[in-house]
């Protein structure tokens, strides 16, 4: 879903209202499915019991796993969707995304 909805032309897309690119619908929402992605992956890693290094390095791999994840989406917008081009400023909001899930994880399941 999320590599589906960042491959969609821009012109389907709210236009940015922001002088700053970085506080852009298209960021916000960015960091929003990323902090979702990596919230959830998290949750899944943990209450998983097979592999108990993999629950063990959740948190890690969960972010590791979603910034390349972010970083290969840039990637195919820059060569494959035509309409889209990739950006570093939605690179560093899916990181910050990523980011914001894990402090939501333990905020909810550790503090």
């Amino acid at each position: 879903m999320i590599l589906l909805l960042t491959l969609l032309p821009s012109a389907s897309m709210p236009a940015n209202m922001s002088l700053w690119s970085l506080l852009s619908f298209d960021s916000f929402a960015h960091a929003f499915l990323f902090t979702v992605l990596v919230f959830l992956m998290i949750v899944g890693l943990k209450k998983q019991y097979t592999y108990m290094r993999l629950r063990h390095t959740a948190i890690r791999l969960s972010f590791v796993v979603c910034v390349l994840f972010g970083l290969a989406i840039e990637l195919l917008q820059s060569y494959f969707a035509a309409g889209r081009q990739g950006d570093f400023i939605d690179a560093l909001a899916d990181t910050i995304g990523c980011l914001l899930g894990i402090v939501l994880f333990k905020w909810i399941y550790e503090w």
